[in-house]
This record gives structure tokens, C-alpha cells and sequence, in this order.
């Protein structure tokens, strides 16, 4: 039973600095997995925008009518 204990649960306490230093760990590894995601979701959207203008004609300027005097 203590063999089973063992595989399941650290033996030893970690202390205040390493709980922090293990949080700070994998946040930052959460941090950077968002930032990956954001960077490819953003040039797939640049990507698609740029086609789209290409694709499109070019508007015109619109015309301003004569002033009333």
C-alpha cells in the first residue's frame, strides 16, 4: 500500500517558492500556447483580407455635389 502511495503523491512538501516557481511555469506555457494560436488565427484572417481585396474593384471616390449658394 505505501508503494501505491508513493507513485501518487510526492513525498516531500514543496515549499512556497517552488509552488510559485512551478505556477509561473505553466502559466507561461499557457501564455505562449495563446500567443502561437492568435499569431496563426491572425495571419489566416490577413491572409483571407488581402485576397478579398484583390479580388474586389477598386471603389471609387464619391463625388461631392455642387454647393447651394
Amino acid at each position: 500500500m505505501a508503494e501505491a502511495k508513493d507513485e501518487f503523491f510526492s513525498p516531500t512538501k514543496m515549499n512556497a517558492f517552488q509552488k510559485a516557481e512551478n505556477t509561473h511555469q505553466v502559466a507561461m506555457e499557457i501564455i505562449d500556447a495563446e500567443v502561437v494560436a492568435r499569431e496563426k488565427k491572425t495571419e489566416r484572417l490577413r491572409q483571407l483580407r488581402l485576397e478579398r481585396e484583390a479580388a474586389a474593384p477598386a471603389a471609387e471616390p464619391p463625388k461631392r455635389g455642387k454647393r447651394k449658394v
